[in-house]
């Protein structure tokens, strides 16, 4: 049974469709929505976000049930399915859209990203230094439709087989124990 309580939290770590693909799977995980976050320009498009002048990150809300997944562990999962070493950039895909972001909704919230971020630091795993982002989330709005579940509906696509196919297993074989064994 799952608790009545559901927190979100919004990440930014490159192309939305790779977070997507990746949390859509976790264990604990009720819901996932590509959008955008962070920007000054009130419900961008993708076009305009692509632009690099809205200010937004293509960024994932990720709705958790606490008793089932600690936001600790989301965010373990976070730093190793993306780069928070690297500036406005995950792979080929450039630009400040592409950052590396914890957007928090709660003090509680921060207080953990901010745990995590310190000991991702420290930890010796990263030979960069870490640029990942922590803010309040600010004007969110929901990516178009068509980036809704982009990789389960187009697993064949050349960046989906290339791209997010790689990060996904990455996921499944680092947090085997975390990976949804029943539908959402």
């Amino acid at each position: 049974m799952t608790s009545p309580c559901i927190e979100t939290i919004t990440l930014g770590g490159g192309c939305f469709w790779c977070l997507e693909a990746v949390y859509t799977l976790v264990d604990g995980v009720t819901a996932v929505e590509s959008g955008y976050a962070n920007g000054h320009v009130p419900a961008p498009t993708y076009e305009q976000v692509c632009g690099g002048d809205t200010g937004h990150a293509e960024v994932v809300r990720v709705s958790f049930d606490p008793a089932r997944i600690a936001l600790r562990d989301l965010l373990e999962i976070f730093f190793v399915i993306h780069d928070p070493t690297t500036l406005n950039r995950q792979g080929a895909d450039v630009g400040s859209q592409y950052r590396s972001g914890i957007y928090f909704e709660t003090p509680a919230q921060q207080a953990v990203a901010r745990e995590v971020l310190a000991e991702v630091a420290a930890s010796g795993l990263v030979r960069q230094p870490v640029v990942t982002e922590l803010l309040p989330l600010a004007n969110y709005s929901r990516a178009e439709d068509y980036h809704q579940h982009y990789f389960e509906n187009h697993p064949g696509q050349g960046y989906c087989a290339m791209v997010v196919a790689p990060k996904v297993e990455k996921f499944r074989r680092t947090f085997a124990s975390r990976v949804r064994t029943t539908p959402a």
